[in-house]
C-alpha cells in the first residue's frame, strides 16, 4: 500500500517524528498539569483522586496506552533516522546537517536515548510497582489503601509512594538529570517538527522557536520542583 511505501521513507519517517513528538509534548503538559497536585497540602488527596481517575476511566486508559506507543514509536523511528543518516551522510541527527549547529540538535538521537532510559526508570518505579502489587500480589505492603473523602470510596495511595520516592537523594538527583536532558531535547525537537511539518516561515519561524524554547524551561522545571519541594519541605 501506498500508506506503507510513503511512511516507511526517509520522508515518512520524520513525518511521524515530528507527529509522535508533538503528541507526546502535548501529554507532557497534561502530565505536569495533574502532577502538581502533588504540590498540595492535603496529605495527597488531590493527586490520589486524580491518579484514580487515570487509572480507571477506560478512554483514559486508552490514551495512556496509545502514548506508550507512541513513545516507542518515537524512539524507534529515531533511531532508525539516525542510522539512515549516518550511512547516507555520516551525521548525528537527520534534521541537521549544519556543522555550526547547537548541541542538543547533532545529538537528539543520544538525548532520546537517555530520556528513553528515564521513562523505564520512571515506569519501573511507579506504575510496573503499582500493576505489580494491584494484579499479582495484591496482598502485598507496598501500597496503601485509604478512603477517599473527594472520591467517596477506598483508593490506592500512590502519594506516599511518591513522597517515599522522593525522599531519596539518589532519586532525587536521578530526576533532575532526566529533566535536564528532556530540556536539551525539547528545545530543539519543537522547531525541528514544525519545520518537518512544513511551517517555516519568516513571519512564524521566529515565534515558534520562541515558544519551544520556553516550553524546553518551563515544563521541565514544573516537573523538577515536584522532587525538590518532597524532599526539602514535605
Amino acid at each position: 500500500m501506498w500508506i506503507i511505501k510513503f511512511l516507511t521513507s526517509s520522508i515518512g519517517r520524520k513525518l511521524l517524528m515530528s507527529l509522535t513528538g508533538l503528541f507526546l509534548i502535548l501529554f507532557l503538559t497534561v502530565h505536569l498539569a495533574g502532577n502538581l497536585q502533588l504540590l498540595k497540602n492535603d496529605g495527597g488527596e488531590a493527586f490520589n483522586s486524580y491518579a484514580y481517575m487515570m487509572t480507571h476511566n477506560p478512554l483514559i486508559k486508552l490514551i495512556s496506552y496509545g502514548n506508550y506507543f507512541f513513545i516507542l514509536l518515537h524512539a524507534f523511528v529515531g533511531i532508525l533516522l539516525t542510522f539512515q543518516n549516518r550511512a547516507a551522510k555520516g551525521t548525528k541527527y537527520a534534521v541537521s546537517t549544519n556543522e555550526n549547529a547547537e548541541w542538543a540538535s547533532k545529538n537528539m538521537a543520544l538525548l532520546g536515548t537517555l530520556i528513553l532510559a528515564f521513562i523505564f526508570l520512571h515506569m519501573g518505579d511507579f506504575w510496573f510497582k503499582m500493576k505489580m502489587e494491584q494484579e499479582w500480589n495484591p496482598n502485598g505492603d507496598w501500597l496503601n489503601m485509604y478512603n477517599s473523602e473527594t472520591l467517596g470510596h477506598p483508593v490506592v495511595d500512590l502519594y506516599e509512594r511518591v513522597a517515599y520516592t522522593f525522599k531519596q537523594l539518589w532519586m532525587v538527583i536521578a530526576y533532575l538529570i532526566g529533566l535536564i536532558v528532556l530540556a536539551f531535547h525539547l528545545n530543539h525537537g519543537f522547531a525541528s517538527a514544525f519545520q518537518t511539518l512544513g511551517i517555516n516561515h519568516k513571519k512564524y519561524t521566529p515565534l515558534i522557536k520562541f515558544l519551544g524554547k520556553a516550553y524546553s524551561i518551563i515544563v521541565p522545571l514544573g516537573f523538577a520542583i515536584i522532587p525538590i519541594v518532597h524532599y526539602f519541605f514535605k
